[in-house]
């Protein structure tokens, strides 16, 4: 039993403010109900009326003859508390709210709504609003709602649809039924006082006639719950597509380490989702083209297409865009090569693509053979189709689509340009994505074909077990801990960590640099400065005592001059390794969202300049940390480069995956984390600088630094 049966799949409905007048608001949600042919109960309840075409209407939710499973509130704000509160008396599980002037219109609004939300704590009943369109149930004909798209054809489809937005949603649903995508079900959240997005969804995929969810995002309340959703949709194999507004950092918080300043909202949401399998759809077109292909069910093995088109100017446009999204334009084999000779016109092409040229108007034959023969190719794993107009073969072409339809069993996607609407209907009905343009078409195939490698790994992961969790550790100091003991603190948690001496002296340095051998690096240690490099706090390549001696002098005088008042409780000093390296970044975040998140990019220099970084929920595994890095923009530098040999990226991906363990064992603890540089050669991953900041003494476990 899903935990909001009642308010998505209501055996009864009471309408609280119902009205005669079907064009109102209050009188649609009845309109749709009986236009629909809703099998169950129907309660309207308006103190006005005795009768509602041939239905009873009530005075109050007091005489009803029984619960409703689902009350449609349709009432004027201040009027939905008392509402809620005698649902509640009456047994009613659940509730819609369409009703605005809640928070959306400031304090006084704010006040309303924290009653609502008592109420419906107290009496334990599932809310969706207010200030929301309501929700349609396409398969048993539930429309607890006054959208207009209920108006029209409401199938019921494959997808299911839940969004924060009314307006926008309703455009995206239009836009679905126009492509005869059906949605089993739409879901307006509107202020999510009750259930919200993620539990929602979680009970609409839980709808064994639902096959992939859509969602539109305008911000979460609760990442855990988003994260938890995406990792179910996985396991279930029903893909999310999501389209979340709010892209930009401004309003960002200020944060003393680089992990913090650069983990905005959107860019943890979107390594949340290349964590999960999410699909993140840039806007509403994007959106339809992918639950298109997804919502078929078909999976390809790997990223391998193979194009067919009636044009080869066509198949070098669309050969180069495979390959600018990832995908792989395979090379045919000798057998399909063979075979398309004997299918294709010898002015045609049958290398991948293939041009099987306007031909196959008069013969048929030649689009279907051709098409069954390039997907029979082992070394194919999809398939993508390209024509254009037509007008006056359409039944021809639909019926070589049903023969086609019979005879594969790999996704095939159909790019018809300027084609004529009855034929693309048709072959839509038939099974098949029929896309507006090349780019549209591949660039759906694409995230079918990463969607499939991502919830390939998750099955091969899925049962490894997870790596022990680790020591919770507390520390002498809230805020920047001390170098030396977030230097110990890290070694102890499985960081590697360059040889390190804190040394309050000149002579303290001197000595330190003879144990730990020449040449070293000395670096200021304080408290109140945070960027040592920006304030010249640090010396590289010092490779004598009179070089220590100076750079220590120095140092002092340059950081109490930059920064006037600074607590310089003297300096570090480091082993120096000048074997050629890559510098990266590691960090950490209390994200306010989704809690501890990791982060991996290209450190040093190039962190300020390129903001080349990935962000991921802690904790993530070795293989995940390896995505992570692999996602890099920078990531072909630590290939093998001008003879030097690859970097080793399964000891950063260790260091990734350890870092994200000590955001796990320590979340609430460690509020911010930068290791930047990270030296990553071709025998290992070292932490070179490191910048650790508490939230607050914590006192829960007995090893202190």
């Amino acid at each position: 039993m899903r935990k909001l049966e009642a308010l998505l799949n209501p055996r009864s409905i009471a309408i609280v403010g119902a009205s005669k007048n079907f064009a109102k608001l209050n009188g649609r949600p009845l309109k749709f109900l009986l236009d629909k042919g809703y099998k169950g109960a129907i309660y309207p309840i308006n103190p006005a009326y005795d009768h509602i075409g041939e239905l009873p209407c009530y005075p109050d939710v007091a005489s009803l003859p029984e619960a409703p499973d689902l009350a449609v509130i349709a009432v004027p704000a201040k009027m939905v508390p008392d509402s809620l509160r005698d649902l509640g008396e009456k047994g009613a599980p659940a509730a819609v709210v369409f009703s605005s002037g809640f928070s959306e219109v400031g304090p006084a609004g704010a006040e309303l709504e924290e009653d609502v939300r008592q109420i419906v704590r107290r009496y334990g009943m599932a809310l969706c609003g207010p200030n929301g369109l309501g929700l349609i149930n396409a398969f048993e004909h539930v429309m607890a709602t006054f959208s207009q798209f209920a108006n029209g054809e409401t199938s019921a489809g494959p997808v299911g649809f839940v969004t924060q937005s009314g307006a926008f949603g309703t455009a995206i649903a239009a836009l679905a039924r126009e492509r005869h995508l059906g949605l089993g079900y739409f879901v307006n959240t509107g202020n999510e006082v009750g259930s919200g997005f993620a539990e929602i969804m979680t009970d609409v995929l839980a709808d064994p006639r639902i096959r992939v969810g859509a969602g539109y995002v305008e911000g979460l309340k609760d990442g855990k719950a988003f994260a938890e959703l995406a990792e179910h949709a996985m396991g279930l194999d029903k893909p999310l597509v999501v389209t979340k507004v709010g892209k930009t950092q401004a309003g960002a918080r200020a944060a003393a380490s680089h992990t913090g300043s650069l983990a905005g909202e959107d860019a943890v949401f979107d390594g949340v989702c290349s964590q999960f399998g999410v699909i993140r759809a840039a806007d509403e077109e994007h959106m339809l083209d992918v639950l298109d292909v997804l919502s078929l069910g078909v999976r390809p093995d790997g990223p391998r297409v193979g194009l067919i088109t009636q044009s080869g100017g066509a198949g070098v446009l669309m050969a180069d865009k495979a390959e600018e999204l990832g995908l792989e334009v395979a090379p045919l084999g000798k057998q399909t090569t063979a075979r398309l000779k004997e299918i294709v016109p010898a002015f045609g092409a049958v290398a991948n693509p293939v041009d099987i040229t306007a031909q196959f108007i008069a013969e048929p034959e030649i689009f279907r053979d051709s098409i069954k023969t390039v997907l029979g190719d082992p070394n194919v794993d999809v398939g993508v189709v390209w024509f254009q107009l037509m007008h006056e073969f359409v039944d021809t072409l639909v019926e070589v689509f049903k023969d086609i339809r019979q005879g594969i069993d790999k996704p095939l996607l159909v790019c018809w340009v300027a084609g004529p609407k009855d034929g693309i209907d048709a072959v839509r009905d038939l099974g098949f994505s029929v896309f507006r343009s090349a780019g549209a078409a591949l660039t759906a195939a694409a995230e079918l074909v990463r969607y499939a490698e991502r919830r390939r790994n998750w099955l091969g992961e899925c049962d490894v077990a997870d790596e022990p969790v680790g020591e919770r550790l507390s520390f002498s100091v809230s805020g920047v801990v001390p170098s030396l003991e977030a230097c110990e603190f890290l070694r102890r948690s499985g960081v590697p960590m360059v040889e390190t001496q804190f040394c309050a002296s000149e002579r303290a340095a001197v000595e330190a640099a003879h144990r730990i051998g020449y040449p070293v690096v000395m670096k200021v240690e304080s408290a109140d400065v945070t960027h040592k490099t920006d304030v010249g706090g640090i010396r590289l390549g010092l490779g004598d005592e009179a070089a220590v001696r100076e750079a220590y002098e120095r140092i002092m005088s340059d950081v109490s001059r930059s920064c006037p008042g600074a607590d310089l409780r003297g300096v570090l000093v480091q082993a120096m390794d000048r074997s050629e390296a890559v510098e990266m970044v590691i960090g950490l975040q209390q994200d306010a969202i989704f809690g501890p998140v990791v982060m991996v990019g290209m450190g040093g220099v190039a962190l300020e300049v390129a903001r080349d970084v990935t962000f991921r929920r802690a904790p993530v595994s070795e293989a995940e940390a390896m995505r992570m890095i692999d996602g890099l923009r920078g990531a072909p530098l630590l290939g093998p480069v001008r003879g030097r040999p690859a970097i080793d990226k399964q000891a950063l991906a260790a260091m990734v995956a350890a870092v994200s363990r000590v955001g796990i064992a320590n979340a609430g603890n460690v509020a911010e984390l930068d290791i930047n540089p990270v030296r990553a050669t071709p025998d290992g991953a070292l932490a070179v600088d490191w910048l650790l900041v508490t939230a607050a003494p914590n006192n829960a476990s007995e090893h202190v630094f």
